[in-house]
């Protein structure tokens, strides 16, 4: 017996109702409302029944499952140690970053050590998979390659061919036969979803799932999409730099502040051990404008090199510009130079730019980009070997920082031996070496005195 509605689906949030609404009644967004037609499969009294049936929490299973080693370390990192038995992934990403890339390398680490991988691609072709996997070197008995978007299809092949390893490329190919509407819609994401969901739970073998993202960075479908699986992965990063970063936006199993580097290379993602190194290699020495960071990429200290440009605006507005920056938090940091330390920016053309392609978002770098844009404008270099972290308020003062040892640790390994902090994290460090000179501030005024502006 076959039921089918039509319903009136929200394409940002995946709220629903009986009739067409001009402002979606769950995230108030405007014309965002379209009709599907939707079909269900149900029994002839219109209910599903389960067999499951509730028990007491100390009769529950409680043995840890080992971890699914996939040998891409950074990708292990970044889940927590490895992938989970009966967890559902879910990687986003913009066109072209490389997702593809990286889920296949990891099918070839878990075909070579635990048995069938089943990639299923609903984009490409099995011979464009092949063409990537010599690229990459990764061709293997075990890896095999499923071209499919009918997703009972696909679980029923799963089903037969019990692999250590499912992959799902992409979500928004995959369509139900029990929902009308086509591929790539809000009803057939979230059920496609929901069935790969309880097909993981039931059978224990992991899947992970490729999403695409909208214009806006989140993963295109509803929002419910995210609350549905175990872990949510992004892959970012700017095309035109080799860097790319992976990051757990949620993680059942692990923690959400760890990272992933890689580097797009003509032979695929290259994990990077020591990436602080290579985004420093080409840094001048004696420039104005140059500042060297240490900033957390999740639990992971970088040193990223923030470098500000400033000079005289020959429009009737000055120019500003950020490039890895928050630009409204550049607006606000030339605003306290100018009112705090006297700085005469207001005919001034700023522009900041963290070099490597990294997008800078803590508040430790308020600090290393007030004293770049200082630095550029009165044209005096900052010391070389000197590191600077901190978030600066509205009144001038440098607020304290997280994890403040941990930079200064990493900025020391790469021969750094001078280091502006906070004030307020100089009384909790133990760091005891009498060849590193750290210096606590509590304005921007200290601060500049401190780096020898």
């Amino acid at each position: 017996m076959t039921k089918t509605k039509t319903k009136f689906v929200c394409q940002e949030c995946g709220a629903d109702s009986s009739k067409w609404l001009g402002r979606c009644p769950g995230c108030g967004a405007w014309n965002t409302m379209i009709e599907e037609l939707v079909v269900k499969k149900t029994d002839a009294a219109g209910i599903r029944l389960s067999d499951s049936k509730p028990r007491s929490i100390r009769d529950v299973d409680s043995t840890v499952t080992p971890r699914l080693v996939t040998g891409v370390r950074e990708f292990d990192r970044v889940l927590g140690g490895g992938i989970v038995p009966g967890a559902l992934i879910l990687i986003g990403g913009d066109p072209g970053i490389g997702k593809s890339t990286l889920l296949l390398q990891v099918a070839a680490g878990v075909s070579e050590q635990y048995g069938t991988v089943l990639y299923i691609t609903g984009e490409e072709s099995a011979a464009q998979i092949r063409i990537r996997a010599e690229r990459l070197g990764k061709i293997g008995n075990n890896l095999l390659v499923f071209t499919e978007n009918n997703l009972e299809t696909i679980i029923n092949e799963a089903v037969n061919q019990k692999p250590a390893f499912v992959i799902i490329d992409s979500i928004q190919t995959m369509y139900s036969a029990d929902i009308a509407s086509a591929p790539g819609s809000v009803s057939q994401v979230r059920e496609s979803t929901g069935k790969l969901l309880r097909f993981t739970k039931d059978s224990g073998i992991p899947t992970a799932i490729i999403g695409h993202v909208t214009k806006e960075g989140n993963i295109a479908g509803p929002r419910l999409l995210e609350h549905m699986v175990d872990v949510v992965l992004y892959f970012e990063g700017e095309r035109n730099y080799a860097f790319r970063v992976l990051r757990a936006m949620k993680n059942r199993f692990g923690s959400t502040n760890e990272s992933g580097i890689f580097s797009m290379e003509e032979s695929g993602l290259t994990e990077v051990p020591n990436p602080s190194r290579i985004l420093l290699a080409e840094r001048p020495q004696g420039a104005p404008g140059s500042v060297v960071l240490a900033y957390m990429e999740g639990v992971r200290p970088l040193l990223i090199e923030i470098q500000a440009l400033v000079s005289t605006t020959c429009f009737g507005m000055p120019r500003r510009m950020a490039v890895g920056f928050d630009y409204n938090r550049l607006i606000m940091l030339m605003a306290v130079l100018e009112k705090r330390v006297g700085m005469m920016l207001a005919n001034q053309d700023a522009y900041v730019n963290a070099v490597g392609g990294f997008k800078v978002i803590e508040p430790a770098a308020d600090l290393p980009v007030a004293l770049a844009i200082a630095s550029s404008f009165r044209n005096a270099a900052v010391d070389p070997e000197t590191v600077v972290m901190g978030e600066v308020g509205l009144t001038g003062e440098v607020r304290m920082i997280n994890r403040a040892e941990v930079r200064i640790a990493e900025a020391a390994t790469l021969g750094f031996k001078r280091f502006v902090i906070p004030g307020g994290n100089l009384t909790n460090l133990k760091i005891c070496r009498q060849d590193l000179s750290i210096v606590g501030v509590g304005s921007v005024c200290e601060a500049m005195e401190a780096v020898y502006i």
